[in-house]
């Protein structure tokens, strides 16, 4: 089975920049949905952007204009750009995949590949 390996967190302060990275171990076959998640304030996973094996993006409403969701390597790396960052920001990204086809939406249910997380923390 494919599995997702996430990368690229680390400390930062106020306003930085960071890219986080999504490896895959295999080649995910078409249709797909892979894309970015994170905690909310309850605690559930809540989506940041996902992505189609088209290329189509779709971004959660809260999250759009400082987060980019970029697919390269022949679709075996996944990244995301984070830009502006705020300490609410701090908190473990994951990525996450589903290997089905359909509208991709970033709802954190629909996806069962999960990478095993990696933290951003963001110092004021």
């Amino acid at each position: 089975q494919v599995q997702l390996a996430d990368a690229g967190g680390g400390s930062v302060q106020t306003v930085g920049s960071l890219r986080l990275s999504c490896t895959s171990s295999g080649y995910l076959s078409s249709p797909y949905c892979i894309g970015w998640f994170r905690p909310g304030p309850d605690k559930e996973r809540v989506g940041i952007a996902v992505i189609d094996d088209d290329g189509t993006t779709t971004y959660a409403e809260s999250m759009k204009g400082r987060f980019t969701i970029t697919q390269y390597n022949g679709k075996n790396t996944l990244y995301l750009q984070m830009s502006s960052l705020k300490p609410e920001d701090t908190v473990m990204y994951f990525c996450a995949a589903h290997l089905s086809g359909g509208y991709c939406l970033p709802k954190y249910s629909e996806y069962n590949l999960w990478g095993q997380g990696t933290q951003v923390t963001v110092s004021s």
